[in-house]
């Protein structure tokens, strides 16, 4: 007869009047339940098993925030939600400190760490504030609708704005937007009420289409986002744009030589450097403009996150695209008078739209942040995504949108004397010149080849530094 698995102990603690249960996932004052959301009771724990010495955010966001990139603000509003839970105050902390320049330490010097093997009794749920701003006994509301609707002049005015939008969510969200209605700068509140709810597990749900300034309040939420994400979203879109561009470098590079070595190829060693050239600038401006949809889409939208990734992965490759194509066309006829086919703003569209769908489904359920997810899960985020951008690829080259190589083959073969013709790689596969089956390999591997370099790009996570 086996015996029974071990179970590794996993131990609660007890501080203050307060239980934190890591295996049940509960924070009890008394007998009370203060809710928490997963992360920011993620965020408790470790600053207790780590309470003997400071921690630095750059450990705080590999340990809570592991499978996505968050800005500091983020950190930010997770200890402040934190210390109302604990009743805590910044000024005076009884429980968490914060430590100039580096991060946090918990600070309770009476912790019980004991084994998790009773069931602690729990008689309800704290729903409404704990501390931090107080709202007026009168009035509850009042106070607090007249802070979220007032302009905001600093970074610490618009961090208390949230702090009060959080403390509203815990009143009550449904009273709360009832008591907002239509009041000056009701849809900059509205876009904070918003966004705040995912950081309060009691908020109700705060609708924007069929209300009241819809659009002002959609236009509010998507400042206040990027506004609060820009740097890490700009970093991603620039990884994007490496991204692309490194796999542009290597189909160049890899395209090249294999037209060098086809036989009877005329195309000079030279070629090689032209095609790794043109692949680079490819693949950088089509990653810039994939990787920028990408970006502002995730970081604006916590809802239909997957829908709004494909449009913008869509409008992003599609806008770069058809800039390409302009500039290309125009190009070529005022410089060398060729008037030929030059495709960039539906391929751009059509690949852009694969590579966000295909993101968005490998990366499904993130909510707070960037997707940055590690290891093999990284690589199946990137294989996925290269798989799309190749069938994508292909249904173009099949219904003759040719990409970097197809539209290559075309302008050497217009100009006279050109000696970068595809026509040798054709042979090699037994085409006697560039046909569909020569243009369904060659969109395909580009395709996948940028797939794999964009969402390797994506997916990069950021070194955070030591201050």
């Amino acid at each position: 007869m086996s015996s029974p698995p071990h179970r590794e102990a996993v131990p609660r603690y007890r501080f203050s009047d307060f239980t934190l249960s890591p295996r049940r996932r509960t924070l009890i004052r008394g007998e009370l339940e203060q809710p928490l959301i997963p992360r920011y009771f993620d965020l408790l724990v470790f600053l207790i098993e780590r309470r003997h010495e400071a921690v630095h955010r750059r450990d705080i966001f590999d340990r809570v925030w592991t499978d996505v990139v968050v800005s500091d603000s983020a950190l930010s509003q997770a200890i402040r939600t934190i210390r109302r839970a604990l009743g805590d105050d910044s000024r005076e902390p009884r429980f968490i400190r914060t430590v100039s320049r580096h991060g946090y330490r918990f600070v309770f010097s009476d912790v019980i760490e004991e084994a998790d093997d009773e069931a602690a009794t729990v008689t309800g749920r704290v729903d409404g504030p704990a501390v931090a701003i107080e709202p007026s006994p009168a009035d509850p509301f009042e106070s607090l609708l007249q802070l979220v609707t007032r302009a905001a002049a600093t970074a610490d005015e618009e961090e208390a704005q949230r702090d009060a939008a959080e403390v509203l969510h815990a009143l009550g969200t449904s009273e709360a937007l009832r008591r907002l209605g239509s009041r000056p700068r009701s849809p900059v509140a509205r876009a904070l009420l918003r966004d705040t709810r995912w950081d309060v597990p009691s908020a109700g749900a705060v609708p924007i289409l069929g209300e009241p300034s819809a659009l002002a309040t959609a236009s509010a939420l998507a400042a206040l986002r990027l506004r609060r994400a820009a740097r890490i979203a700009a970093a991603r879109w620039a990884s994007a744009a490496a991204g692309g561009a490194l796999a542009g470098l290597v189909g160049g590079i890899g395209g090249g030589l294999l037209l060098v070595a086809a036989p009877g190829s005329p195309a000079p060693l030279a070629s090689v450097a032209v095609l790794a050239f043109i692949g680079v600038c490819g693949g950088a401006a089509g990653g810039a403009g994939v990787g920028a949809g990408l970006a502002v889409s995730e970081t604006t939208f916590r809802s239909r996150r997957n829908a709004a990734l494909a449009v913008g992965g869509a409008a992003g490759g599609g806008l770069v695209g058809g800039m390409v194509e302009l500039i290309s066309r125009w190009s070529l006829e005022a410089l060398v008078g060729l008037h030929i086919f030059v495709g960039g703003g539906l391929e751009g569209l059509a690949i852009g739209a694969a590579a966000g769908l295909a993101y968005a489904v490998t990366t499904s359920g993130i909510h707070d942040g960037l997707a940055a997810p590690r290891g093999a899960q990284r690589f199946k985020v990137a294989a996925v995504m290269a798989l799309a951008c190749g069938v994508a690829a292909l249904m173009l080259a099949v219904s003759g949108r040719p990409l970097i190589g197809g539209t290559i083959h075309a302008i050497a073969h217009a100009a006279h004397g050109s000696q970068v013709e595809m026509t040798p790689f054709s042979r090699l596969i037994g085409e006697p010149d560039f046909g569909p089956l020569s243009r369904a390999l060659i969109g395909t591997g580009e395709g996948a080849l940028f797939g794999l370099g964009l969402a390797l790009g994506l997916t990069r996570r950021p070194k955070k530094t030591r201050e």
